[in-house]
C-alpha cells in the first residue's frame, strides 16, 4: 500500500467558482483520489479556500460585509458546493486559519535566518481619492505585454504574465475607479528567489515525468527575459497574516501582511494540520505527511492545478520550502491543465462569464457535469464547453450506453427470472470473449488512471461500457430465452455481474450512479476487478438484486436551448 498526498489549487474566496476552475484542479484531483483509494492506498486529499489578499477585500466590500464575515460565509458556500459535486476532500480548510498564520510566520522567519529575505524600499501606486496604496488587484489597467485593458496589478488574466501595479498602462483604482494616482515610496519584504535559482532548476530538471505543459511554464519563468526575479511577499493591506519573523515582531513591517501568494500554498500544509485538529489528533498525524524526518519520506505528493498557477507552485512555493532548510515534502508530480473555454469565449470569475458551480447543480446532478468535464478535460490543449456538445455527450455516453444497459438487464431479468441471480446455463464463447476483452481494457484503464491521463481514462471507460452493450446485443437474451432458457439465465447472470464491475470502474468518474448500480445488485464489495474472471462471478446464483431508478435521463432540445439562453455568459 502506497501513501499518497494530493492537493488541488485552493480557490479564491471571492465568489462561487465556474466549471473551468472545477475541471482545472479540484475535479481531476478528486478523480485521482477516488481511484487510489479504490486501489487500497492510503490517501490524504487536501484543499481550502484562499482567503487573503485584495480579491477577498474587494469582494467583501462589494457585498457590503466585513471581510472576516464574508470569508466565513463564502467558505461554507464553497464547501457545500464542493460536497454537491462529490469532491471527497479529507479536509477543506481555510487559509485564514491560525495554523496557517503560525506556519507562514515560521517559514518567513526561517527564510530570514537563511539570508533569503531582503527589505526593499520601492515605489508603489497610491490613490489620492482612496487615501491608500493600491497593491495587486486594487488597481487595474492595460497589460503592457498583451494590451488587455482589464489587467490586474498582480497578473494579467488574458496572457497570465505576472505584473506589478506600476507596470500597468492607464491605471485606475479598483475601489473607486479614480485615476488620481501617484507613486509613493513604501518598504516591503522580498524573497530572494534568484539566490535559489540553481537549486530550483536542478529540482525541475529532475522531474522528467512531468507534463510538458508544467515543465515548459516553469522553465519559461525561470529563464525568459531577465530570468527568475525576487518576489515581494508583503503588502499594505488590512486583511491577511500579520508580518512576523517566526513568533517575533518584524521591525519596520508593522501594519503589513504577507502577500497572498506567499501564504496560500503553505495552507496545503496548514490544512493537513487543520485536519488533524478536527479529528482530535496530535501533530504527528499531519507531520507524517509533510516532514520527511517524521514519516513523509515514503509519501508521493501530487498537485493538480490550472496553468496560471504553475509558476507559483514550481518556483515560489518550492523556493519557500527549499529556502527554509527544513525537511519538508516537495511535490513529486504536478499535473497542470490548460483552460476550458465557454461558448466561444473564456470562463471568468472576475467577469462573471460562464456556468458557475452552483448554477450547474441547480439544473442537473453532479454526475452529468463530472462526466462531461473529465471526458473533455483540457490536458494537451484548451477545450471548449458548448451546450450542444454537452447534450450530445451526456445523452450518448450516460443515457444511451451505460444507463440503457443497466435498465435493460435488470428489467429483463426481473420479468423472466425474478429478483435473484438465475442459476441456469454456463458461460459460452461469447461470455469468455467478453471477459477477456474486459480484462485487457481494464488493464489499460487502470494504467491511464495511474498516469493521470484523464481523457484517455474516460475514453477507455466509455469503451468498457460499449463492449458490454455490444455483448448484450449479440447475446440477445430476450431472443435466447424463447429457445434456450438456461443459456438466457447464464447471459443474465454475467450481465448482472457486469453491472457491479461497471459500478467499481465508474465510481471515480460518476460516484452517485456507481452507488446506485452497486445498491441495485445489493453488494458493498468495491474490490478493484484485477481478476476479471472472478469479478464476473462475484454475484452467485440466488443473490438478490433490484431494478434501480433510471440512472440518467436525456437532455431535451428544449432544455438545451433554455440553458443556453439563461447562461449566456454573464452572471448577474
Amino acid at each position: 500500500m502506497a501513501r499518497i498526498l494530493i492537493t488541488s489549487a485552493i480557490p479564491y474566496i471571492n465568489g462561487i467558482k465556474h466549471l473551468g476552475n472545477l475541471v482545472g484542479s479540484q475535479l481531476p484531483a478528486d478523480l485521482f483520489t477516488r481511484f487510489n483509494r479504490a486501489m487500497g492506498h492510503e490517501v490524504m486529499f487536501i484543499c481550502a479556500t484562499d482567503e487573503h489578499g485584495t480579491p477577498a477585500e474587494l469582494a467583501a466590500a462589494k457585498a457590503g460585509k466585513p471581510v472576516e464575515a464574508y470569508c466565513a460565509e463564502m467558505h461554507q458556500v464553497q464547501k457545500d458546493i464542493a460536497a454537491g459535486f462529490r469532491l471527497s476532500f479529507d479536509h477543506f480548510g481555510r487559509s485564514s486559519s491560525q495554523r496557517n498564520h503560525r506556519l507562514t510566520q515560521h517559514f518567513a522567519g526561517r527564510l530570514a535566518e537563511a539570508g533569503l529575505i531582503a527589505e526593499v524600499s520601492e515605489k508603489q501606486v497610491f490613490s489620492i481619492d482612496d487615501n491608500r496604496f493600491l497593491p495587486d488587484r486594487y488597481i487595474t489597467g492595460t497589460c503592457p505585454n498583451c494590451g488587455y485593458e482589464a489587467a490586474r496589478g498582480d497578473q494579467c488574466e488574458n496572457c497570465t504574465k505576472q505584473l506589478d501595479p506600476t507596470d500597468l498602462i492607464n491605471p485606475r483604482s479598483s475601489i473607486s475607479g479614480s485615476t488620481n494616482l501617484e507613486v509613493r515610496e513604501t518598504k516591503h519584504l522580498y524573497l530572494k528567489q534568484r539566490a535559489l535559482r540553481d537549486k530550483l532548476e536542478a529540482w525541475i530538471d529532475s522531474k522528467t515525468d512531468w507534463p510538458i505543459l508544467t515543465t515548459s511554464i516553469a522553465k519559461k519563468w525561470l529563464n525568459d527575459g531577465d530570468g527568475l526575479q525576487d518576489r515581494g511577499i508583503t503588502r499594505d493591506l488590512y486583511w491577511g497574516i500579520p508580518v512576523k519573523k517566526g513568533d517575533q515582531p518584524w521591525p519596520g513591517m508593522e501594519g503589513k501582511v504577507f502577500y497572498v501568494w506567499f501564504d496560500a500554498p503553505i495552507e496545503y500544509i496548514a490544512g493537513t494540520a487543520e485536519w488533524a485538529d478536527a479529528n482530535g489528533l496530535g501533530d504527528e498525524a499531519w507531520e507524517r505527511w509533510w516532514r520527511t524526518d517524521k514519516g513523509a519520506a515514503d509519501v508521493t505528493y501530487y498537485q493538480f492545478m490550472g496553468k496560471d498557477n504553475v509558476p507559483f507552485h514550481t518556483l515560489s512555493f518550492p523556493a519557500t520550502i527549499l529556502g527554509s532548510g527544513e525537511p519538508w515534502k516537495l511535490v513529486d508530480y504536478l499535473k497542470s491543465f490548460n483552460y476550458l473555454n465557454y461558448d466561444g469565449g473564456q470562463f471568468s470569475t472576475s467577469q462573471g462569464r460562464g456556468v458557475f458551480m452552483d448554477q450547474a447543480l441547480s439544473i442537473l446532478p453532479a454526475d452529468y457535469w463530472r462526466w462531461w468535464l473529465l471526458s473533455h478535460a483540457p490536458e494537451s490543449s484548451d477545450s471548449e464547453f458548448t451546450w450542444e456538445n454537452f447534450q450530445t455527450s451526456v445523452n450518448k455516453d450516460l443515457a444511451d450506453v451505460l444507463g440503457n444497459l443497466v435498465s435493460r438487464v435488470t428489467k429483463f431479468a426481473v420479468s423472466k427470472f425474478g429478483e435473484t441471480v438465475p442459476a441456469g446455463g454456463q458461460f459460452g464463447p461469447l461470455e469468455t470473449a467478453l471477459i477477456a476483452d474486459l480484462g485487457a481494457r481494464i488493464t489499460d484503464y487502470t494504467a491511464f488512471m495511474q498516469g493521470m491521463e484523464v481523457r484517455k481514462a474516460a475514453s477507455e471507460l466509455r469503451a468498457i461500457w460499449v463492449i458490454g452493450n455490444e455483448y448484450l446485443q449479440q447475446a440477445a437474451p430476450w431472443s435466447v430465452v424463447k429457445t434456450d432458457p438456461d443459456q438466457a439465465q447464464a447471459i443474465v447472470r454475467l450481465a448482472l455481474n457486469l453491472i457491479r464491475v461497471y459500478a467499481i470502474l465508474s465510481a471515480p468518474f460518476i460516484p452517485d450512479a456507481a452507488a446506485t448500480m452497486m445498491k441495485a445488485v445489493r453488494s458493498d464489495d468495491w474490490t478493484w476487478p484485477d481478476d476479471i474472471s472472478a469479478a464476473m462471478r462475484a454475484l452467485p446464483a440466488g443473490h438478490g438484486f433490484s431494478v434501480p431508478e433510471n440512472l440518467f435521463r436525456k437532455i431535451t432540445d428544449e432544455e438545451r436551448t433554455d440553458w443556453q439562453t439563461r447562461f449566456s455568459g454573464v452572471r448577474s
